[in-house]
This record gives C-alpha cells, structure tokens and sequence, in this order.
C-alpha cells in the first residue's frame, strides 16, 4: 500500500495521470485516509484470512483497504455489500484474472460473516488494536505513560478543522457571522495566541469557506496558531522564517505585523507554495528564497535577525491523524537523525540572532528527542541563550481538538552570562 511516497506527493500525481476532477480526488483521498487509519487491523485480518502472501502486489493492497473499510467501528460509512461488490469490480478492471476476483469475493465474504470472531482474535495484537506500528506505540508509552492510549485512541478519529481568520481582513466575529449567514457554525477559543482562531463543527472543502479564496481565511490547527505569538514579532523587525513551507505561519506573522520577513525552504516546489499563500491572503510580500537554512553561508547577508521562526523538519508524529500515512512511513531510525537535523539547524541559526532577540523553536512532534531533549540539550550547549515561557509539549490527549505540537522560545541574552 505504502510505497515510501507520502499521500500529499501521491494524490496530485495521480490525479493528474488519471486526469481527476476535484470530487474524485477527494474520494480518493478520503478512502485513502480511512484504509491508513486502519491499516494495522486490516494487515492482522487479512493474514488470519489468508496466511500465505498474496500476488500481485496490487491485488493485496486492494484487499488491504477493502479489509480496512469493512472493519471500520460501527456505524460504518459504507455498506458491507458495497464493498465487497467494488472489490470485485475494481479487480475485475486492474488485475483482471478470474482467480483474482473469485479470490476477493471469497474473502470478503468470510470476513463479512466472521468478522466479530475474527477482529475479536487480532485485536490481541498492538498494531491491531492501535493502527501503528509497534515500535511507534513502544515510544509513545515510554514517553508519555498516562497519556498513549489517548493519543492513539485520538489518532482514529478524524480530526477538527480549525480556521485563522486574516487580521487584516477583519475580526474573527465577524467571520463567525459569515459563516452563521452561509449556515455553518464555529467555536471560538478563548486562549491567548488564538485571537483569531474557530473551530469548525464539520470539515468542508476549503474552497466551500466564506471568502477563502478572497483571503479572508485561512486552514490552521491551533497548536500550530501559537507560533506567531509566541515569536512576538513587531513592526519594523527583521524576521526570519527558516523552514517557512507552505507559509501558514510566514502568514500569519505578517498579519499581525509589518516586518522585513526572509522565508527560507531548501525544496523548489514547496517555496512556491509560500508565495501562493501570501498572494491569496493579500500579505506584505515576504522575500522568499530557496535555500538550506543549515548553511547561512549561502544565503545570510550578515545583518541580525531579530526574531528566528525553527519550525524544524520532524517526525510529524503529532499531525498523524491527520495525515495517517505518516505512522506508516517512518522508521525507528528516523527519530536520531531528525533530531540530528535539528540539532544542526538550531546551530546554525543561533549565531544569527542579534542579542536581545528571540528565535522559536517547534515540531509537530511527540516524540522527546524531538522535543524536550532537544531544548535541554541547546540549553546546555549555550550560555547566552534564556529559556523563556512557552507551552512545551502540546498532547492530543490533553488538548483533543489540537495536534501534538512541541514548542520552545530562546531570548539572547544582552549581558555576558559569565
């Protein structure tokens, strides 16, 4: 099913090789999304119901999601007749061999029948029972030892759709009464860095918002909304964005700021989709270069920056109800050299930093090398650098409506620590 690609690379490849319009593609995405949140019970039944290895790999992967649909928890979005019909059809068009078909209805069938003996069976096993895999459940618990089995058990679930309203378009009641008007209702957080912010009772495509393509809005989970305000930019500041794609937060610093904003991302690609961001929401243009925020020394023309932005590559163990292909994807060996990554990162922008100033540090991590270690260990490492309130480590377990998000905020010192 997982073929090292992520599904965000995925999906538009497909879509423009299969020439999908915008509602196939999303079906696409969203029978993908549901198969990768249960593709741990869907491997542990599929085994049960056919022990050997099944070939071609495409009449597996098949399986796989027609297995993890049909476990799905009651109530279940598509009926089991359903499934096992479209199976079979889409067998009979892609793998094309009687065998092949007859093998799939007979499976599907065994499992419509026997399911609740057979789920019972599998579910003894932790990538069953909690859709990751174990290594992942391994580190959770390790880390957080009152707090994994809500994490993971969050991790099923779809997750909230939470807006940024642009402050520069208007006030977030406002934009609450645009949607009220378009018959969709919101929640407002009352928490400071979150002034903008509401909740979506249901998702909806982004293009269906009030005013989103006009820029009045924009798509951000919360934890992710604290970043700017913890970065306290301010007018007239020099401000550096270091890992800025695809420019959620680069935007959401401009606005509520006019600052002199440099947003670095090392892929092509994904530097483009900055601009496209700050062009739909109407923003002060930041510069926007593609360059390896590691290596100032192709890039840095040698004036302070008053506030740093290190949204650092990462697990992105945090978002993976969100993006379920994540949990399956990553390896044990990762975690060290993300945190390597990190490390390197956090050296290298430190030195850019004028005294006085203050740099941000933030994964979308649970994980604590990514997190807590990381922050001790930079502290450790320099005497000038003051560690200053932040929220730390964010739970989906405490915080249900939030990713899991890990946050740390460095001034430099004006004095000499010695």
């Amino acid at each position: 099913m997982l073929r090292g690609e992520s599904l965000s690379a995925a999906l538009p490849r497909l879509s423009a090789q299969h020439a999908w319009n915008a509602a196939q593609r999303g079906a696409a995405q969203a029978l993908g999304f549901e198969a990768l949140r249960g593709l741990g019970r869907a491997r542990a039944l599929l085994e049960l119901l056919h022990p050997r290895r099944i070939k071609p790999a495409l009449l597996e992967q098949l399986l796989l999601v027609a297995v993890a649909l049909m476990s799905l928890p009651e109530p279940r979005p598509y009926a089991d007749h359903t499934l096992v019909f479209e199976a079979v059809r889409a067998c009979s068009t892609h793998v094309r061999t009687r065998a092949a078909r007859g093998l799939v209805n007979a499976l599907l069938r065994r499992l419509q029948a026997q399911r609740t003996a057979l789920e019972a069976q599998v579910m003894q096993q932790p990538e069953a029972r909690w859709n990751h895999p174990a290594w992942w459940i391994d580190a959770l618990r390790a880390a957080w030892p009152d707090d994994w089995q809500h994490v993971l058990e969050l991790a099923a679930r779809v997750p909230p759709m939470s807006l940024r309203v642009n402050a520069r378009w208007g006030s977030r009641e406002h934009y609450a009464e645009r949607l009220r008007t378009a018959g969709l209702s919101a929640v407002a957080p009352e928490e400071p860095g979150l002034e903008q912010a509401l909740v979506l009772e249901r998702a909806l495509p982004v293009h269906q918002l009030p005013l989103f393509d006009q820029g009045a809005v924009s798509v951000q989970d919360l934890s992710a909304q604290l970043a700017a305000g913890l970065l306290h930019a301010q007018a007239g500041m020099r401000v550096l964005d270091a890992c800025a794609a695809p420019g959620g937060k680069t935007a959401h610093i401009l606005e509520r700021a006019d600052c002199e904003l440099l947003a670095l991302e090392r892929d092509p690609d994904r530097a483009g989709r900055i601009a496209d961001t700050l062009e739909r929401l109407h923003l002060p243009q930041a510069e926007v270069r593609v360059a390896d925020a590691a290596q100032p020394g192709t890039w840095w023309d040698g004036r302070p920056f008053d506030r740093i932005l290190l949204d650092a590559p990462c697990s992105a163990s945090g978002i993976s109800r969100r993006h379920p292909d994540i949990r399956w994807l990553r390896r044990p060996g990762d975690i060290p050299a993300l945190a390597a990554q990190q490390h390197a990162l956090l050296e290298a922008l430190w030195p850019l930093l004028r005294p006085g100033g203050r740099l941000v540090y933030a994964t979308c991590s649970l994980f604590p090398a990514e997190g807590v270690e990381q922050a001790a260990g930079f502290l450790a490492r320099h005497a000038d650098a003051l560690a200053l309130v932040a929220p730390g480590q964010i739970l989906p377990g405490r915080s249900p409506e939030r990713d899991g998000f890990f946050y740390a905020v460095f001034a430099k010192r004006t004095d000499d620590p010695a």
